[in-house]
């Protein structure tokens, strides 16, 4: 039997960084966010041989080890070895040998939580081989403690929770990892015509978030007045977009995202760069009402609200740059896990 998993990206609509520690822990954070028809995949499959082979397919990386219940920790397949090693301490499967194997629908540091998001579908791979009885905060906080814990990665609390619960959510970021999940329930028009009007357009460039992330944090501890001013102003910003979704005022959600951009900037250095500057400003030339930076920032994908039909100007203005769109569809579902014969 093989065994796969596949967990959709997801976009942060508003409050984007009130997840973050300390922030979170200190005011409580908020954000909204929808997840898409792009994923991170993960298939198990068990060997004969007493080998473990790591396979990020999209990445053309791959490593082989001798059976061993933990794999060295290197900077390379981190991901899949920080699951691998956390699943065998908590949930041991004896000396089965395994082929794991990734991809991805976007590039690494792309602003879609694609890191998060992988380590979500790695995880219900590994929960449908082995039938772990995990709900839906039990693998989001799992993941979390994996990547923030077990790999000292730096991040939110967000990506985790959309990849595992799916859909539209609005989310609450408390002290002591505690975390709620809103489902919303958007009208079915509303849905269709953000996504109608929402253009997703990768800069074709990545960035490390962690290290902007780290910044933004340390601004936090530092008490720096100007970048927590901006994060309660994002807290807010969640609210408005609620709000508005909810109630089909989606005439208001460009100049949301806008109201969203401008306090972004102010959260820490690095976030904004002249040539992310530069592609804001001609998208709304080009008829957008607003954006936002997709992620921690920094490069990676960028969100446009272009109503009307304005989406097409915009993507003919942005050619220049040498990016490109992507199409996407809302998704409702988040993890999904499932076994087949070889």
């Amino acid at each position: 039997m093989i065994h796969r998993s596949k967990a959709p990206l997801r976009i942060g609509l508003a409050g984007g960084g009130t997840d973050v520690s300390p922030y979170s822990d200190l005011y409580g954070g908020a954000i909204l966010n929808a997840t898409l028809s792009l994923y991170a995949n993960a298939t198990i499959q068990p060997l004969t041989e007493k080998k473990i082979i790591l396979e990020a397919i999209d990445r053309n990386e791959a490593e082989t080890f001798e059976w061993n219940a933990q794999l060295p920790i290197n900077g390379k397949l981190d991901l899949l070895k920080g699951v691998y090693n956390r699943i065998q301490k908590d949930y041991p499967f004896g000396e089965q040998g395994i082929r794991l194997s990734t991809h991805v629908d976007a590039p690494a540091g792309s602003g879609l939580g694609t890191s998060s998001t992988l380590v979500v579908a790695i995880l219900g791979a590994f929960a449908e081989m082995l039938r772990l009885p995990l709900g839906e905060y039990d693998m989001a906080h799992y993941a979390y403690d994996i990547e923030r814990k077990d790999l000292g990665l730096a991040g939110g609390k967000q990506d985790q929770y959309a990849a595992t619960f799916g859909g539209v959510n609005f989310m609450e970021f408390y002290g002591d990892d505690k975390v709620i999940v809103n489902p919303l329930r958007v009208k079915e028009q509303h849905l269709f015509e953000l996504e109608n009007n929402l253009l997703l357009y990768y800069t074709a460039t990545s960035r490390e978030s962690a290290e902007i992330i780290k910044k933004q944090s340390k601004n936090v501890t530092d008490s720096k007045e100007k970048s927590i001013a901006a994060m309660h102003q994002l807290k807010q910003q969640a609210q408005m977009m609620k709000e508005a979704l909810l109630k089909g005022r989606l005439n208001e959600i460009g100049e949301i995202l806008d109201f969203g951009f401008q306090q972004k900037r102010q959260m820490a250095e690095g976030i904004s760069n002249p040539l992310m500057e530069e592609i804001y400003e001609t998208a709304k030339k080009g008829g957008a009402t607003g954006g936002k930076i997709s992620g921690a920032g920094g490069g990676g994908f960028m969100i446009f609200y272009c109503p009307y039909n304005t989406k097409f100007n915009v993507i003919k203005d942005l050619e220049r740059f040498g990016g490109l769109h992507r199409n996407y569809q809302f998704v409702e579902h988040g993890v999904k896990t499932w076994s087949n014969s070889l």
